[in-house]
């Protein structure tokens, strides 16, 4: 990500590219992975066989999980690397788990996964966890300890955040946040969740949706802004976008980049913004309030807020041609 004066913005990348020669006679035989909502540790993938040829592939690190050394095993017929591994399911434990862009607590913060939300482990390295978030496929770093095994979520926190009382083990997290991912049955106005207790209120069924994404990026009205966060303790652009989408039910990827290219449709020229439009500035990403007010975390505010769309559009034509990249629109 690069942070602008004008705004708030999402992570830059580089493409990774492969030549991969081969030939019809040479072929590496591999296995398919298994969906990645459904990885378990103790199935074998089924094996298959492919030829190498020469082309080019161009890979985004920020979803396509491959380093110099290895890769995801999804990757096997697309780029040639000495080792491919089959990701193992595992749930982030901590009510956030920071997922960085290198094993090391200052390297940069690509984003973050909230409690019970899946990860595909692919490898470790000096107590860091190596994979991506089965929600949008980013791929990070993760502390080690931060993932616990594999399961089934009945609820999700729809509540800003909620206290977890009860704890049942010494390490359960004191508070959970929205999007938060847990197992429990309703006992009274409380849901009795794997690791302790919080009000039933506070969540709804895993799935059910909520109607409005803009009602849930109003809830976040305030939330201190941080470049790569995803939860009411700090969140940027695309991540509110992300947040507020994934509440009602829409899966989009991460960064305002991967998003402008997928979420939804254009909208052509002339036509009338709504509410829960989606707007795409440089390095930035908001969602209409109505036709003329834009809710976006923002950097140049230093929290989520709410503006006229003229002023936002103002304020960053003071540094790009372009201000405005495009508009697009969540059916449904």
């Amino acid at each position: 990500m690069k942070a602008t004066a004008a705004t708030s913005s999402s992570r830059g990348h580089q493409l990774g590219r492969f030549f991969l020669n081969g030939s019809n006679n040479s072929s590496v035989t591999t296995g398919q992975p298994a969906p990645t909502a459904a990885l378990t540790e103790s199935k074998t993938p089924a094996r298959r066989s492919f030829a190498l040829t020469s082309t080019t592939v161009d890979l985004d690190p920020r979803i396509h999980a491959y380093r110099d050394d290895i890769a995801d095993i999804a990757l096997a017929d697309r780029i040639a690397l000495p080792h491919y591994v089959a990701p193992v399911a595992r749930r982030i434990g901590l009510s956030v788990a920071n997922l960085h862009a290198d094993p090391s607590e200052t390297s940069e913060l690509g984003s973050q996964l909230l409690y019970g939300e899946g990860f595909a482990l692919l490898d470790t390295v000096d107590g860091w966890a190596w994979g991506y978030g089965l929600h949008d496929h980013f791929v990070g770093f993760v502390r080690k300890d931060a993932l616990i095994p594999d399961g089934e979520a009945t609820h999700i926190v729809s509540a800003i955040s909620t206290s977890l009382a009860l704890a049942q083990a010494d390490n359960a997290p004191s508070t959970l946040f929205m999007g938060s991912r847990v197992a429990g049955t309703a006992e009274g106005d409380c849901l009795m969740t794997e690791t302790g207790s919080i009000a039933l209120a506070d969540a709804r069924a895993i799935d059910e949706a909520a109607s409005d994404p803009v009602a849930i990026a109003e809830m976040l009205i305030d939330t201190p802004y941080l470049l790569g966060g995803r939860s009411a303790n700090g969140i940027d652009c695309s991540g509110l976008v992300q947040l507020s989408l994934g509440m009602a039910g829409h899966r989009v990827q991460r960064d305002s980049d991967l998003q402008q290219a997928s979420a939804g449709d254009i909208l052509p020229d002339g036509a009338e913004l709504r509410r829960g439009d989606l707007v795409f500035f440089p390095e930035h990403v908001g969602l209409m309030v109505d036709s003329e007010t834009l809710i976006h975390a923002s950097g140049h505010n230093g929290k989520t807020c709410t503006e006229p769309l003229a002023d936002v559009i103002a304020r960053i034509a003071e540094k790009h041609d372009e201000p405005v990249l495009a508009r697009r629109r969540i059916a449904g």
